[in-house]
C-alpha cells in the first residue's frame, strides 16, 4: 500500500480554491450589507423594524435550517446539496439586488438564508472527504474558515468601492459570479458522494421541532439583549427552549434522527464541539463592532476601515498555516489552549481600547490564537467518534461554525446594542449614524463601552474554554502520528 495515496494532490487543491471563493463572497456580501442599509432605507422607504428584519432574517433562517439541511445531505449527497444551494443563492441575490420594496428584500434575504444553510454543512463535509490526510485537512480546513472571517474585513473595502460607484443593489450581485463558477467547475472539482443506501425518510416532525426550537429562541435571546426583559421575547425564549425538550426528546426514539445524540457520550468529542461553538461566535461580533468603531468612532472611511484591518486578517490566515506545522510537534491539548490565550490577551487589549491602533492590534492577536482550534477542531471531532459516524460528526461540526457565527452576531450584537441604548444621552439615535452632531462624543463613548463589554464577556469565555480543552484533550497525540505509526505497522505485510 502506498502511504502517499490519501494525500490530496492538484485536483483536490482547485476544488478547495472553488470553495473557498464563495464562502469568501458569501461572508463580504454579510459585511457589506451593513454599510449599504442607510442607501436601500431611503429608496425603499425601510423602517427600523423592516431595517432589523433585512439585516436579521438572513441569520434566523440560516440558524433554523442547518440540522435540516445536514440530514439532506447525507440522503441527496452533499455535492448535489450544495450545487442546489448555489443555485437558489446566486437568483436569491438577483432578487435582493432588484428589490423594489421591503418586503421584496426580506423575502430575497430569507431565501438567501435557506441557501446559505444548504451550502454550509455540505462544504465541510466535502473539504473533509476530499483531504484524507490529517495534515492536508487541518491546513484545508484553516483556509476554508478564514475565508469566511477574511470577508469582514474585505467587506468594507468592497463596499466603499461598490456604494461608491453603484447603487445599493451592486452588493448583493457580488456572490453571482462565484456562485456561477461554482455550479461549472463543481461537478468537475468536486468529488461525486454517494448517498447513504436505503436512509430513512427524512423526519418531518423532526424538521418542524428544530425550526420551532431554533428561530424562537434566537429571537428571544436576540431581543432580550436588545430591549431588556420583556414578555414577548421572554415567551418566545421559553416556547424555543420547549421546543429543543421536545426535539431532543424524539431524538432519543428514531432509529435514523437529524441529531446523533450518542455522540455526545464522547468527553472529547462534546468538548472539541463545544470549543468550536464558542469560538465561532466571537469572531463575527468582534469584526463588526471593530468594522463600526474605526468607521464612526475613529472616523475612517469604509475603504480605509477595511485596509487598516487587513493586517488583523492576515495575521490570522498565517496562523492558521502556522498551526498544522506546529500540531505535527506539539498535542493539540497545549497548542489550542496557547492559541486562545493569546486570543484571551487580544480580548483584554480591547476592553480598554479607545484608539484604533490598539483595537486593531487586539483583533490581530484575537485572529492568531483562534488559528490552533480554527485548523485542528474538525479533525479532533471527526476523530473522536467511529468512523461509521464521521459523517454525523461532520455535519454537527459544521453546524456549530454556522450556527455560532449567526448566534454570536445576533446575541453579542445586541448586547453592544443595549450598552449603547444605556449610556447614550437622551437624544441620540438607535445608532452613531444616527445621532445629531451636537451629542456624538457622548455616544461614542457609550459605543465603545459596549464593544469593552463585549470583549470583556468574550474574554471570560475564551479563558472556560482554553481551560477545558486543556483538560479535556490531553491524552491525544500530535497530529498524524497515530497515521504514522498504523502505516508503520501495515508495512511489514506488504513488504
Amino acid at each position: 500500500m502506498d502511504v502517499n495515496d490519501s494525500r490530496a494532490g492538484r485536483k483536490e487543491w482547485v476544488g478547495l480554491a472553488v470553495l473557498a471563493l464563495p464562502s469568501l463572497l458569501v461572508s463580504i456580501d454579510l459585511f457589506v450589507l451593513l454599510l449599504a442599509v442607510p442607501q436601500l432605507s431611503g429608496d425603499l422607504g425601510a423602517g427600523s423594524t423592516d431595517q432589523l428584519w433585512i439585516i436579521d432574517v438572513y441569520g434566523f433562517l440560516l440558524s433554523g435550517f442547518l440540522i435540516t439541511m445536514g440530514a439532506l445531505g447525507d440522503r441527496l449527497g452533499r455535492r448535489r446539496l450544495l450545487l442546489g444551494g448555489a443555485a437558489v443563492f446566486g437568483v436569491a441575490s438577483v432578487l435582493a439586488a432588484y428589490a423594489d420594496s421591503p418586503a421584496m428584500l426580506i423575502a430575497a434575504r430569507a431565501l438567501l438564508g435557506v441557501a446559505g444553510a444548504a451550502m454550509g454543512p455540505t462544504t465541510l463535509a466535502l473539504i473533509t472527504g476530499m483531504f484524507r490526510d490529517p495534515k492536508q485537512r487541518a491546513t484545508a480546513i484553516g483556509v476554508w474558515l478564514m475565508s469566511l472571517m477574511g470577508g469582514s474585513a474585505i467587506g468594507p473595502v468592497v463596499g466603499g468601492i461598490l456604494l461608491g460607484h453603484f447603487w445599493w443593489g451592486s452588493v448583493f450581485l457580488i456572490a453571482v459570479p462565484a456562485m456561477l463558477l461554482l455550479l461549472v467547475l463543481g461537478p468537475i472539482l468536486l468529488p461525486k458522494d454517494r448517498p447513504r443506501r436505503d436512509p430513512a425518510p427524512l423526519d418531518l416532525a423532526s424538521v418542524a421541532l428544530s425550526l420551532a426550537a431554533i428561530l424562537p429562541a434566537v429571537y428571544g435571546i436576540k431581543e432580550l439583549a436588545r430591549h431588556g426583559v420583556q414578555p414577548t421575547p421572554a415567551a418566545a425564549l421559553i416556547v424555543g427552549l420547549l421546543f429543543a425538550a421536545a426535539f431532543l426528546r424524539r431524538q432519543r426514539t428514531l432509529t435514523d434522527p437529524l441529531v446523533d445524540l450518542r455522540l455526545f457520550g464522547e468527553r472529547t468529542f462534546r468538548t472539541a464541539l463545544g470549543a468550536m461553538l464558542v469560538n465561532t461566535m466571537l469572531p463575527g461580533t468582534v469584526m463588526v463592532l471593530i468594522t463600526q468603531f474605526l468607521q464612526l468612532v475613529a472616523g475612517y472611511q469604509p475603504l480605509r476601515a477595511g485596509l487598516a484591518l487587513l493586517p488583523a486578517v492576515a495575521a490570522g490566515l498565517l496562523a492558521t498555516q502556522v498551526a498544522p506545522l506546529a500540531a505535527r510537534r506539539i498535542r493539540p491539548a497545549p497548542l489550542i489552549a496557547g492559541g486562545l490565550a493569546v486570543s484571551f490577551v487580544g480580548l483584554v487589549l480591547l476592553t480598554s481600547a479607545s484608539d484604533a491602533t490598539t483595537v486593531i492590534t487586539g483583533m490581530a492577536l484575537f485572529n492568531v490564537g483562534a488559528g490552533p482550534l480554527v485548523t485542528l477542531g474538525t479533525g479532533i471531532v471527526v476523530g473522536a467518534v467511529p468512523p461509521e459516524r464521521a459523517g454525523s460528526a461532520a455535519s454537527l461540526s459544521q453546524t456549530a461554525n454556522e450556527f455560532g457565527f449567526a448566534l454570536g452576531v445576533a446575541v453579542f450584537g445586541s448586547v453592544a446594542a443595549a450598552v449603547y441604548r444605556h449610556g447614550a444621552p437622551a437624544g441620540a439615535g438607535d445608532s452613531l449614524a444616527a445621532t445629531p452632531p451636537a451629542l456624538l462624543d457622548q455616544a461614542r463613548a457609550a459605543f465603545t463601552d459596549g464593544l469593552h463589554v463585549v470583549a470583556a464577556i468574550s474574554a471570560v469565555a475564551i479563558a472556560v474554554t482554553a481551560v477545558l480543552c486543556l483538560r479535556a484533550l490531553r491524552h491525544l497525540s500530535p497530529v498524524g502520528q497515530d497515521q504514522a505509526k498504523e502505516e508503520e505497522a501495515r508495512l511489514p505485510e506488504h513488504a
